[in-house]
């Protein structure tokens, strides 16, 4: 039986860990990741020696997450998995309900139950899809009946478990994802991330599109989809909490994606990794960046106590503050507190922007709140621009 959560993200401190190696690198991904060069060790050394600055600058706090992302994080030895968790207790501490999780691929199974073993306690499952033409097109090396294996040691080894999927790629008609997206949400995981292909600039789909090839549904055929994603997930107790998060209760929501969007801190280790500390402008609020590439995170770490890149380290401004406040917590089913934002980056959106998007249908205003409506959430990033001053 698992701890009750922290409630007030709004106030807690996560600790993200970016593990960048992938024994395949997608075509879609347009994260900072490489393959193995067999620094692995030095690069946990680096990350633990990091954590252990980064402990001098936030205090006697304790930690409300833990959360292994990349990267493929699930390449990583159990023990080293271990020596993470041991060194982030000792210096700050986990809550009670505090958070371990970890992204993995279904290829890596045979780790779950060392990992598990470890200390994680929820495992985020890259299954993208149960369609075997459909992953090797996505560029996974993992086959549908792999998805469903991994699925059920997940189950059989963590709290939680997660499966992650994608839809809108090109030629996906609806009855082929009401299928898929129907295994998802009875494969026994009590959380789906459903997420729509998106075409990055750089990567290798990017230079395929560029080339003229159609790689996504667009238009009114990726609405239809994502309208029967919800859909599906209501009907079958998967309620929203977020625009592409989906939770069988509220125990089963991700605590450090919640961090990110009801505006926490968080500490960023490991190549690229990003970071908020403070938790208002007021209080000043920085953003953080480590060193992109392996080797010069390991340097840096070696020469300076710190895996920050030199840039690394900006105060953010309020207004800037208050524009990623708002893309990230509209993304939420409760929707952005107004005043709170006003108390923590002394900023408001635009109100006639807030009037029209009310009036468009976009947007519902609840006392101080305002939430994405169902044809807001087709929207989200768009809405989001229209109310920015």
């Amino acid at each position: 039986m698992t701890n009750p959560a922290p409630t007030d993200l709004g106030r807690a401190l996560g600790l993200y860990l970016h593990w960048p190696f992938c024994a395949r690198i997608c075509p879609y991904c347009d994260f900072n990741v490489y393959r193995p060069k067999g620094d692995d060790e030095a690069l946990l050394a680096a990350i633990l020696a990091d954590m252990a600055s980064w402990r001098d600058h936030s205090g006697p706090r304790s930690l409300a997450s833990l959360h292994f992302g990349g990267g493929t994080p699930s390449l990583m030895k159990p023990a080293w998995i271990a020596a993470v968790i041991e060194t982030a207790d000792r210096l700050w501490g986990l809550e009670a309900g505090a958070e371990i999780g970890l992204e993995a691929n279904p290829n890596d199974q045979a780790r779950f139950d060392g990992i598990a073993a470890a200390g994680v306690r929820r495992l985020s499952l890259g299954v993208q899809s149960f369609d075997d033409p459909v992953l090797a097109a996505l560029g996974r090396d993992h086959d549908g009946a792999g998805a469903r294996q991994a699925i059920n040691r997940a189950l059989a080894a963590f709290d939680r478990v997660s499966v992650d999927m994608i839809y809108a790629h090109a030629g996906q008609t609806l009855p082929e994802w009401r299928a898929e997206l129907g295994e998802a949400l009875a494969s026994g995981a009590g959380h789906v991330s459903a997420y729509q292909l998106t075409i990055e600039p750089g990567t290798a789909f990017g230079k395929r599109t560029e080339r003229g090839e159609t790689l996504a549904v667009d238009g009114d055929g990726a609405a239809d989809l994502y309208e029967l994603t919800g859909e599906m997930c209501e009907a079958a107790g998967f309620p929203a909490y977020e625009v592409s998060n989906h939770a069988r209760s509220a125990a089963d929501r991700s605590i450090h994606n919640r961090i990110y969007w009801e505006g926490g801190e968080w500490i960023g280790v490991g190549p690229g990794a990003h970071g908020r500390l403070g938790r208002s402008t007021q209080d000043g609020r920085i953003a953080t960046t480590a060193s992109r590439r392996p080797a010069d995170y390991i340097n840096r770490v070696a020469r300076t106590g710190s895996g920050l890149a030199a840039d690394g380290r900006e105060m953010l401004a309020p207004l800037d503050d208050m524009i990623e406040r708002a893309f990230l917590g509209l993304r939420v089913t409760e929707g952005l507190d107004l005043d709170h934002l006003a108390v923590t980056t002394g900023c408001q959106p635009d109100a006639a922007g807030i009037d029209r998007m009310v009036e468009g249908g976009f947007l519902v205003r609840d006392g101080t709140r305002i939430r994405l409506t169902t044809a807001g959430r087709l929207l989200a990033d768009r809405v989001t621009r229209e109310i920015l001053p």
